[in-house]
């Protein structure tokens, strides 16, 4: 493979290694937004070039070559990739393309019962749902006219200020579509894993994104931080509760509730623009190397067609 196409392997190790960091380092909007685009980006330009490169391999094939009328030894001079190469980015990316149409399948499975969820808790009031349960939960759950449900139990756990915050950031998820960055951010980890630290970053990104519009409603940090911390010891205190696939809990154990606490005490987060503008530029580059690989391996078929053509 030629340095332009391994440019999306190195982006995507870069972000392996980076990802978790990024979604620390970063304020929550921006790292949320960033690291989406930049896993969808470097997960179809990795598919794209393994796939050049299985197609390379296979187009030196004299059956190939003749059924697509160019010179299989033109290919093969012009910098054609090694039949083991080709074979191993083939097999790769077959299998990395069906695990995205899997992930892909499920997203819409899950936003479709996330829509029946929706019409079976009925209209509420302004789109908040009180279920009378003893279990202490809270959770958005996405959709056009999307619900935040509470239990009773949990709102016997806060007190008023605090169920301020809780409705805050639940009415957060719902109104800047955190499912959807968390869900293409899946689907980009499944097309390639190397991006599973980026989609867990951008599921633990939406909770403190949703905690800082929380913070910033209710005028105090402080008492943010105090509804996370206990509406995530309501939470655990009772047996757990399957809430539906799509939903977004406040205080859901596996979204580091104690790190975002300590992010709420430590003050506004900082913009970090060179941060950010360095991730914007690794997006960039990853883009303009898919592109450059789609025009290289343009111009040595024409070429291939031509010397084809030179000896009919």
């Amino acid at each position: 493979m030629t340095t332009v196409m391994c440019l999306p392997l190195v982006t995507s190790v870069v972000l392996w290694l980076a990802g978790a960091p990024l979604g620390r380092w970063l304020p929550p909007a921006t790292a949320v937004r960033l690291l989406t685009t930049a896993a969808l980006v470097t997960a179809l330009a990795t598919g794209f070039v393994l796939a050049v490169a299985a197609f390379d391999a296979a187009a030196q094939l004299r059956p190939v070559a003749a059924l697509g009328h160019w010179s299989a030894l033109a290919v093969r001079t012009g910098g054609g990739m090694s039949a083991i190469i080709g074979v191993l980015a083939g097999l790769t990316v077959s299998v990395l393309f069906g695990a995205g149409l899997r992930r892909m399948a499920r997203c819409g499975w899950d936003l479709a019962l996330a829509a029946q969820t929706c019409r079976r808790l009925g209209p509420g009031v302004a789109g908040l749902v009180v279920v009378d349960d003893q279990h202490a939960d809270a959770y958005a759950v996405p959709g056009i006219r999307g619900r935040v449900v509470v239990s009773t139990a949990m709102l016997r756990a806060l007190p008023a200020p605090e169920r301020r915050v809780l409705l805050a950031h639940e009415n957060a998820h719902l109104a800047h579509r955190h499912h959807l960055y968390v869900q293409l951010a899946d689907l980009a980890a499944a097309a390639n894993p190397l991006l599973r630290p980026l989609a867990t970053a951008v599921s633990i990104g939406v909770e403190r994104w949703a905690d800082e519009i929380a913070a910033t409603e209710v005028g105090d940090r402080h008492l943010a931080a105090r509804a996370l911390a206990r509406a995530g010891l309501a939470r655990t205190a009772a047996a757990p509760r399957r809430a539906p696939t799509t939903a977004i809990a406040l205080g859901a154990v596996n979204r580091g509730v104690g790190d975002r606490v300590r992010a709420l005490l430590a003050g506004p987060p900082r913009r970090r623009r060179g941060l950010a503008g360095a991730l914007t530029a690794l997006v960039l580059v990853t883009v303009s190397a898919a592109a450059q690989t789609a025009y290289n391996t343009e111009h040595r078929f024409e070429q291939a067609q031509a010397a084809y053509l030179v000896t009919r």
